[in-house]
């Protein structure tokens, strides 16, 4: 299992972890709340997965849970028959250590690059399937390879993923070479909401109640507009606020770990990385919740300033 909106990394161990146990002789399955994003579809092969909410998956099994920081994070549709946990695999600094066995690393990459890591030092079965997914959940949350995250390590990893049938061309074009129209014009509406504070420090976008049906989009149409925001010169900290029938979902991204944006979204009730972080906060909308944000952003990186803030 693994947290709603999943995402390359959240995909890729999932697919890894089952095709794994699988080949082991285990009767091994993925579960999500929610479907597999439209570019990460390649990537599943034969993998069985139930990616919508089906609370009966879960009926005499043992569960492991892969790059989720917070049980709730599984989502509202499938907590109420959630058994306990016993394996919690995850590289979020804000995990919770839920389960009965937590296997954390918060200096990891990704969720993907602790099972490359696994999966290699006992020896056990990677085909290709595997090791495209565990490379796409690598390169993804590395933002290719970009971000702070990445080390020597996750570079080696990666190369011997690569030998192990991992194909980085086919993986780099189905998932930054087949952009839909509407996430296009969606990205436009982003970019127009763009809004410099703190000093031109933090920028905020914002994707308001009918964006998706305007632009014949959905939700995962939003995954990585965020960083457009942080990208922008001079800018520490990028934001994208979307409001949602009532809530509100925020997406915060970091240059530096200096700026532990998952302090932040741990205010609102969020967590995440130091770097990438998120959260949600239900009857609000982006008028009522602009100004706490900023007025939360400015605290923390005042407390930051002062040599004030938590570790």
């Amino acid at each position: 299992m693994s947290h709603v909106r999943p995402d390359g990394d959240c995909i890729g161990s999932m697919i890894a972890m089952v095709r794994v146990l699988r080949a082991l002789g285990y009767d091994a399955v993925g579960v999500n709340a929610n479907p597999t994003p439209r570019n990460l579809k390649a990537f599943v092969g034969d993998t069985p997965l139930i990616m919508e909410a089906q609370p009966d998956a879960f009926k005499g099994r043992v569960l492991i849970c892969v790059d989720c920081a917070d049980i709730a994070r599984i989502g509202r549709a499938l907590s109420p028959s959630i058994e306990p946990v016993y394996w919690n695999i995850d590289h979020h600094i804000s995990n919770t250590l839920y389960a009965k066995h937590n296997w954390i690393d918060g200096h990891a990459c990704a969720t993907a690059e602790i099972l490359a890591g696994i999966f290699f030092d006992f020896e056990l079965p990677i085909d290709a399937v595997t090791a495209q997914a565990l490379y796409v959940g690598i390169a993804t949350d590395t933002g290719q390879f970009r971000f702070p995250s990445t080390t020597d390590q996750t570079f080696d990893l990666a190369h011997r993923l690569c030998q192990a049938g991992a194909n980085p061309g086919a993986a780099a074009s189905e998932l930054y070479d087949n952009e839909r129209f509407g996430r296009i014009r969606l990205l436009q509406h982003f970019l127009a909401s763009l809004s410099l504070e703190l000093d031109g420090k933090v920028c905020i976008g914002k994707l308001e109640q009918g964006c998706y049906a305007d632009t014949d989009t959905c939700i995962e149409d939003a995954e990585g507009l965020v960083d457009y925001a942080r990208s922008i010169e001079g800018v520490a900290i990028g934001v994208l606020i979307e409001e949602r029938e009532g809530s509100i979902k925020c997406s915060l991204r970091a240059k530096d770990p200096f700026y532990r944006v998952d302090q932040v979204a741990k205010s609102f009730g969020g967590g995440g990385h130091a770097c990438a972080a998120g959260l949600n906060v239900d009857y609000s909308t982006i008028a009522d919740f602009y100004p706490l944000l900023l007025n939360a952003i400015s605290q923390h990186c005042l407390s930051l300033k002062n040599g004030e803030a938590k570790q």
